[in-house]
């Protein structure tokens, strides 16, 4: 069942459940349902056919998803768009994706208006509120669509650490797919509450949580954005039993003034990903919630995001590892012949599965290359030990080749996380005359709190190899992040006075 009929079952069998619940705003499974069927009723009259793209520029809101399943269930393509991107990056996806048209939030009207590309329809959330009119059109009838399994649902660009974004295609069976497999993962019933804080447009937060809460019949809770004082608040006062972060995220959260006096007692998990979590953190959180259990999961925008997940139990004895496979899911640790490595051996992590996506929209040669019978090479440097779990060393490209020995920045990385005054690390390869190449740190000191560089070079020489030792250390205000919490390291790397030597 395609999460558009999925959401059609529970509207029938429990039309006056709260489905979303936003800024006070609630709205029942029977009205949001009705609503997905006008915004699908409208693309339909326009006459836009199957897989045509219809972006969807909006920040975090209950209108976000009623867009997010019509523009599905009338069998075009959605293609969420991320907010935070500059209007020249913006008008590329517009342009490479060829979208035909256009949902924006009024708020976002500026970057719309730097961009050049010519959709044949517009709508806006916010000003006018042509959606809201459209939502609660009645002579907008719709015409019920088949959808096929490999019709492309979902469009989304990647976060484009590493270059170019490019559109990764999620079929309706990649889509379910993501929806049975983290609902199992996950134990997601009909009673549960997810809190969503972090960006809709990301796969993280739709394809995780908000598709496998919304398969189990549970209720989505929306805030627009994360803020530590505003999303602890949500969490004490909107009663959600999951909570998704990225570890950033957990560090503002327990950073904030009497935290420790915080009570969450309809709270079962702690959600986290997209990097990896300091023992200290994990720590703290185990500390101050007892009760709540902590998962760690791992994928990527290419397997919608699934490919491993690391449960409660194993949180502090397995530390630093992304888990075991998930259901329906094969994960591997290769050579570069595409041969399983011993274990222990490091090598590239591909996944197998029904989440795998299509391909890459209008870019055949990359599918080829990250594709290979069926199998996705995932770019992900990783081991697995003698229990079969799954450890990230890194990305291959992220990887540090020094004077002819590899370095990887997460295990430099986790050293400088035990330092009390850090309150988050990055570590990147710069160029260096004798070396080729060397680990530099970038770090942000914790309020309130001094640190000299010196000092922390000096705890890594009695931590790390010397060669792995960072030769430079940078405090900065604040890491260059994605809207996904990832930390941009490409940008790190391209400042112009890394060089050393």
């Amino acid at each position: 069942m395609f999460v558009t009929k999925n959401l059609e079952e529970w509207a029938k069998k429990q039309p006056e459940k709260v489905y979303t619940i936003y800024q006070g705003r609630k709205w029942t499974y029977g009205e949001f349902f009705y609503k997905v069927k006008r915004v699908a009723a409208y693309f339909q009259q326009k006459g836009y056919q199957k897989d045509d793209v219809i972006a969807l520029y909006a920040l975090n809101s209950d209108l976000f998803l009623a867009c997010y399943y019509g523009i599905q269930l009338g069998g075009f393509s959605v293609m969420p768009v991320n907010t935070k991107l500059a209007a020249p990056e913006v008008e590329y996806i517009f342009s490479h994706s060829e979208a035909k048209a256009l949902v924006y939030d009024v708020r976002l009207e500026e970057t719309v208006n730097q961009t050049n590309h010519t959709f044949q329809d517009v709508l806006t959330i916010g000003g006018n509120d042509t959606l809201d009119q459209i939502i609660n059109d009645e002579t907008l009838e719709y015409t019920p669509t088949k959808l096929e399994a490999e019709d492309i649902g979902v469009v989304m660009y990647t976060s484009g650490t590493t270059g170019k974004p490019k559109g990764v295609m999620l079929t309706h069976q990649n889509i379910k797919a993501v929806g049975m497999i983290w609902s199992e993962a996950m134990d997601i019933t009909n009673d549960d509450r997810m809190l969503v804080s972090t960006p809709l447009f990301h796969c993280a937060a739709s394809h995780v949580f908000v598709v496998p809460v919304t398969y189990k019949g549970g209720t989505i809770i929306i805030e627009e954005n994360f803020s530590p004082t505003g999303t602890i608040q949500t969490l004490q006062n909107a009663s959600p039993t999951m909570f998704f972060g990225v570890p950033a995220m957990y560090s503002f959260l327990l950073n904030l003034p009497n935290i420790k006096n915080v009570k969450l007692p309809t709270l079962r998990l702690f959600g986290y990903g997209a990097a990896p979590m300091p023992y200290e953190l994990i720590k703290q959180l185990k500390n101050i919630f007892p009760d709540v259990k902590i998962q760690n999961l791992y994928g990527q925008t290419e397997n919608s995001p699934a490919a491993t997940t690391l449960k409660d139990h194993f949180t502090l004895e397995k530390i630093g590892s992304v888990g075991e496979s998930l259901p329906q899911t094969e994960v591997l640790v290769v050579d570069e012949h595409g041969k399983s490595v011993p274990t222990g051996e490091i090598g590239e992590i591909i996944v197998k599965g029904p989440q795998v996506m299509k391909g890459y929209l209008k870019d055949e040669e990359a599918t080829h290359q990250a594709i290979k019978d069926g199998w996705l090479y995932s770019g992900d440097l990783g081991r697995l030990d003698k229990d079969g779990l799954l450890y990230i060393v890194d990305r291959r490209k992220d990887m540090i080749i020094r004077g002819g020995e590899n370095v990887y920045p997460v295990e430099i990385e986790e050293v400088l996380y035990q330092i009390p005054e850090l309150l988050e690390v990055a570590v990147v390869g710069v160029p260096h005359e004798i070396y080729g190449e060397v680990p530099k740190t970038f770090a942000v000191v914790k309020e309130g709190k001094t640190i000299s560089e010196q000092v922390i070079i000096d705890y890594c020489n009695m931590h790390l190899a010397a060669y792995k030792v960072p030769m430079e250390v940078e405090i900065m205000n604040e890491l260059p992040r994605n809207a996904s919490g990832k930390v941009l390291k490409h940008t790190l790397r391209s400042n112009d006075k890394n060089r050393i030597g």
